[in-house]
This record gives C-alpha cells, sequence and structure tokens, in this order.
C-alpha cells in the first residue's frame, strides 16, 4: 500500500505562506493497490498537527503521525512526537516545501494535492489540549501534562482526533477521531475511524462540556459506555 502520511506532513510543513494559511482540517483521498478507497485526514491548530490514513469505507485505521510545527516562509518543519509506522522518527525534525493557494494545499516536488474542510471554524474547541485532569466524586485531580507520556486532542473547527503516546519511549497507545459539533453546550463526537477496536467506526457520542477559567471540562459516556468526567487543557 502507498504510504501518504509522511510525504503529506512532510510536504505540509514545507509551505512557504503565512502560517494561518495553513490552521484547519485537509483531506486527500487515494486508491490502494488493492483497490480500497483510502482517506487522509490533516489537522493543523497553532504550535500542533496530527496527519492521519484510514480506510473511507470502513474506517480501518492505516497509520498516524504528528508533533509541533512551525512554518518560515514556505519551509513546513515538523518536530515529531508520535509516528505509528516509523517510530524511530520520533524526536527528529523534518522539512518540506509547501505551496497554498485558495483552498488546495500542494507539496512541492510530489504530486500530492489537499483539499480544504475548514480553516479552525465553528467549532468552539480548536486547538491543541491534553488530559489534565479528572473529577472523581465531585472533586478534581491534577494530571501532570509535563512528562513524555501525553494523551492530546487537536481539534480544528470541524474534525477531531485523540492520540496517547509516549516520547520518551517511542510509544503509540491508540488513538480515534472523525467529525465533531458544538452546539448548546453539548459536544458531539462522530467516529470515522479507531485504532483499537473497527467496531466503534460509526458512532456517535454526546457529552457536556463547559469551559472554566480555560479548562474544558468535558463529562458523558465513552464508546464502551464507561462515564467519563475529564478535565483538558490548551496546550502551550
Amino acid at each position: 500500500m502507498r504510504k501518504i502520511i509522511p510525504s503529506v506532513v512532510c510536504m505540509l510543513l514545507s509551505l512557504g505562506i503565512h502560517a494561518q494559511s495553513i490552521i484547519g482540517a485537509w483531506e486527500n483521498h487515494s486508491t490502494s493497490e488493492n483497490g480500497d478507497q483510502i482517506k487522509n485526514v490533516m489537522v493543523f491548530v497553532d504550535g500542533y498537527h496530527v496527519s492521519t490514513t484510514f480506510h473511507a469505507t470502513t474506517g480501518k485505521f492505516i497509520e498516524t503521525q504528528g508533533g509541533s510545527w512551525t512554518l518560515e516562509g514556505n519551509i513546513l518543519t515538523e518536530t515529531i512526537e508520535f509516528d505509528t509506522t516509523h517510530p524511530e522518527r520520533v524526536g527528529t525534525e523534518i522539512t518540506y516545501k509547501v505551496n497554498v493557494s485558495n483552498n488546495e494545499l500542494k507539496f512541492v516536488d510530489q504530486n500530492l494535492k489537499w483539499t480544504r474542510i475548514d480553516n479552525g471554524q465553528p467549532g468552539a474547541l480548536h486547538g491543541a489540549w491534553l488530559m489534565s485532569g479528572r473529577v472523581v466524586d465531585g472533586k478534581a485531580q491534577k494530571r501532570d501534562t509535563s512528562g513524555p507520556r501525553k494523551t492530546m486532542k487537536i481539534l480544528s473547527g470541524t474534525r477531531f482526533q485523540w492520540i496517547a503516546y509516549n516520547t520518551e519511549t517511542k510509544q503509540f497507545m491508540g488513538t480515534g477521531g472523525g467529525t465533531y459539533t458544538t452546539i448548546n453546550g453539548d459536544y458531539t463526537e462522530n467516529i470515522e475511524f479507531f485504532s483499537r477496536d473497527d467496531s466503534r467506526v460509526g458512532m456517535s457520542l454526546k457529552f457536556n462540556y463547559e469551559l472554566v477559567e480555560g479548562q474544558w471540562h468535558h463529562k458523558g459516556f465513552s464508546s464502551k459506555g464507561d462515564p467519563i468526567n475529564e478535565i483538558w487543557s490548551l496546550r502551550e
């Protein structure tokens, strides 16, 4: 199967345009050697990004990678924090040259085009968030976000993805994502891929959410039906 994520992310990281022009979500569609329709989604928020490939019809997970990024001119530099296909790249920097025009993203020297899905709007939770605590028996329990073991959730205006990983051991624990909405205090996730269990694909999960002093309080039930009451903090 043709590998796309590394080249895609690399290309985006090389875009020589104002950083704001890349912010948001992008998609690319391709066909595998055996005829399967493959979907690639990239999300860029301030400072962080994620790129994921999965089967368009079944949601079967293929690969993901991401981390932090900067853009100078048309050169995009990525510092990799997780990479399911090439974990040895964790901690390294990769640069790419890219071009953006209207709603199309092109990677220089590669025959790949990405179409914009959104520009970071309209979702109220746009950004990169780290799980920073849980509420147990009515009391908040803080979680250290400074260590190598992280659970990060990246949201554009319409797309979400969570990723659990360890930058020290280069271990990847799991990921899931799709589309989301924030309406009248309800945060709803529509799952398009889930690395641990394909049977979750197609599920819609509704949660109560509120922003309290800049922290995202997230309450409801997981895809397994377990109650959750989490606190997420914007990553700096």
